[in-house]
C-alpha cells in the first residue's frame, strides 16, 4: 500500500510519524523503505500525534504525510493514515485513486535514484507554537489555570504537557507514559473509563479535565465538577466562544451530531453544513467551503484557522482560551447552553447483516434520511440514526430527544428493534465480508 501512496504523492519529501503501538516503529521503517525504493525522500518525525504530523506537513512544506496509527482501536490493530500537502486527510476520491494504483500494481518503476530517510525534529515545536499563535496566551498565563490531563498512554504526551507548561497552567497528568498496550484505560476515552480523570479534577479543584485518544486527534472534557462532557456539549461551548469573535461563519458537522448547534449558529448569523459521518468528510467539506469550525460528536473538533483536521491539543488550547476570558466556571457556562440530550450505543453485527438491517429499516421508514445509513427523524430534536461502523463489525446507533426521559425511551425502543431484526432467523446470514472504510 505504501508503494501506491508514494506513487500518488509522486515526489518527496514525505513526512512519516507514528503512535505508541508496539508495531508502529517497525511499520514506520517499512514505510520509509518503501518510499525510498520509489526514489522518494522521507523524514521520520518519530512519536507524534496525528494532528501534529498533519500540521507539520503543511507548515514545513512536505508533499504529503503518512501517520502510522489505529487511533482509538485496541492495541493489536494498526493502520496507515495519509495526509495531502495541505495538511488535511486525503479525500475519499483520492483514496480510490490510491486503491486503483494498488490493485493494478501501477506504482513508480525504475526510479533514477534511491530516496533517503532522515530525522525530522521540528514537528512538535512547530505544532505547539502554531497552536499558541491562535490563542491569547498572555491572558491564559495570567489566570494560572489548573488542568488535569489523561493522556491515555497515547502520543499527545509529547505535546499537550508542553503546551500547558508554556501557558503557565498547573498540570496534573494521568497515564502519561506512552505505551502501545494502553494499560491505563484503553486507547479510547469514554464516560465509562474516565472516573480517575473526574476524581482528580475534583480532588485538586481543577478548572477542567481532558482525555485524549491514542493518536491525540480527539479529546473528551470534564468540567470543574468532574462531569464528563459529550463531544456535542464541548463543541457547543467552543463554537459559541469562537463565533462571538467571528460571526457570519460556517460550521461543518456530521449527520449524527445534536441539533443544538443550529441554535448556537443562528445567534451569530452563522450556517451549519451537515456531512456523512467521518472526519475526512468534515475536513474536506471545511476545505472546500472555507469553514471556520468543524466537529464530530465523538470529541473531534477542528479549528479552520489552525488546520482543518480534528486536533486534541488545539481543542485544549481553545478551551483554556475560553476559560481565561470567562468569569464563570466551566460547569456554570454549560448551564447557559441550549439543552442537548444525545446518546449512542453499538451492537455486534456482520457487514452483510448490517446492510440487510438498513434495508429493512428503509422499508419501514421510507421518508427517512438515507444519506449515511438511515436517520429516522420525528422532528429536528427527536431522531435516531443507525449506520454500520467503517472499522469494526458493529452497528452504531445514535439518538437525540427533547429530554433525558424521552431519550432513554427512544434509545431503548430502537435497540430492541435492531436486535429483533438482527436475530430474526429469516434475516441472519453468515457473512465473510471484509470490514473497512471510515
Amino acid at each position: 500500500m505504501t508503494l501506491a501512496i508514494g506513487t500518488y504523492f509522486k515526489v518527496g519529501p514525505v513526512l512519516v510519524g507514528y503512535d505508541g503501538r508496539e508495531s508502529s516503529p517497525i511499520i514506520a521503517k517499512v514505510v520509509c523503505s518503501a518510499l525510498n525504493y520509489l526514489g522518494i525522500d522521507c523524514n521520520d518525525a518519530g512519536f507524534v500525534p496525528t494532528p501534529c504530523l498533519e500540521y507539520a506537513v503543511k507548515k514545513l512544506g512536505y508533499s504529503g504525510g503518512i501517520m502510522i496509527t489505529a487511533s482509538h482501536n485496541p492495541p493489536q490493530y494498526n493502520g496507515i493514515k495519509s495526509a495531502a500537502k495541505d495538511g488535511v486527510e486525503i479525500s475519499q476520491e483520492d483514496e480510490i485513486i490510491i486503491e486503483n494504483i494498488f490493485e493494478q500494481k501501477n506504482w513508480i518503476q525504475n526510479p533514477s535514484r534511491w530516496g533517503n530517510t532522515v530525522k525530522e525534529n521540528r514537528a512538535v515545536d512547530v505544532y505547539v507554537n502554531g497552536i499558541i499563535s491562535q490563542i491569547d496566551s498572555k491572558k491564559i498565563r495570567s489566570k494560572k489555570l489548573k488542568v488535569v490531563i489523561d493522556l491515555g498512554n497515547g502520543v499527545q504526551a509529547v505535546s499537550a504537557p508542553i503546551l500547558c507548561k508554556m501557558l503557565d497552567c498547573k498540570t496534573f497528568l494521568i497515564n502519561e507514559k506512552i505505551d502501545g498496550l494502553f494499560p491505563g484505560r484503553g486507547s479510547e476515552p469514554t464516560p465509562q473509563n474516565l472516573s480517575k480523570l473526574s476524581l482528580t479534577v475534583r480532588k485538586n479543584n481543577a478548572d477542567l479535565g481532558i482525555a485524549f485518544d491514542g493518536d491525540g486527534d480527539r479529546s473528551i472534557f470534564c468540567d470543574n465538577k468532574g462531569n464528563v462532557l459529550s463531544g456535542d456539549i464541548s463543541a457547543l461551548i467552543l463554537t459559541k466562544f469562537i463565533l462571538q469573535k467571528n460571526p457570519h461563519s460556517l460550521i461543518v458537522t456530521c449527520l449524527n451530531s445534536g441539533s443544538s448547534i443550529e441554535l448556537v449558529a443562528n445567534k451569530f448569523d452563522s450556517q451549519v453544513i451537515r456531512t456523512k459521518v467521518g472526519s475526512v468528510e468534515v475536513s474536506r467539506k471545511m476545505v472546500s467551503t472555507n469553514a471556520l469550525i468543524g466537529f464530530e460528536e465523538n470529541g473531534g473538533f477542528m479549528f479552520g484557522k489552525h488546520n482543518q483536521v480534528r486536533d486534541g491539543c488545539m481543542t485544549l488550547a481553545l478551551m483554556l482560551d475560553f476559560l481565561a476570558t470567562s468569569e464563570k466556571t466551566l460547569s456554570e457556562e454549560i448551564s447557559y447552553l441550549p439543552p442537548s440530550f444525545t446518546t449512542k450505543d453499538k451492537i455486534t453485527c456482520s457487514y452483510e447483516d448490517a446492510m440487510k438491517l438498513i434495508r429493512s429499516l428503509k422499508e419501514q421508514f421510507p421518508n427517512s434520511d438515507t444519506t449515511d445509513g438511515i436517520k429516522i427523524i420525528n422532528n429536528s430534536r427527536n431522531w435516531v440514526m443507525i449506520r454500520p461502523s467503517g472499522t469494526e463489525p458493529i452497528i452504531r446507533i445514535y439518538a437525540e430527544a427533547e429530554n433525558r426521559e424521552n431519550l432513554d425511551t427512544l434509545m431503548s425502543k430502537y435497540l430492541q428493534k435492531v436486535r429483533s431484526i438482527i436475530s430474526d432467523n429469516t434475516f441472519k446470514t453468515n457473512s465473510g465480508h471484509d470490514w473497512n472504510g471510515e
